[in-house]
């Protein structure tokens, strides 16, 4: 435990980061799957509308700094590839 008042101010505000960027990550990941199920499931309407939605989440994962910019492009790249697919 700090016992100097910055040094416990600078754990509460990492704490908080922690939590919020976890929550974007989970969000992040929900985004991915939901496009994975659509695909899964054969549905091109239900994909493209999934995957613009993924890919915008996968962008501003990568603005923030969540993700690196290359899995960010990773990421994209293999979901244009699965849209081309069906």
């Amino acid at each position: 435990m700090p016992n100097i008042k910055s040094a416990i101010k600078r754990n509460q505000l990492a704490k908080a980061r922690n939590a919020k960027n976890k929550a974007e990550k989970s969000a992040l990941k929900t985004t991915l799957k939901k496009f994975d199920a659509a695909v899964a499931q054969g549905d091109r309407e239900a994909a493209a509308t999934t995957y613009k939605v993924a890919v915008k989440c996968v962008d501003r994962a990568a603005g923030k700094g969540l993700i690196h910019k290359n899995n960010a492009a990773h990421k994209k790249s293999s979901m244009a590839q699965k849209m081309s697919a069906m």
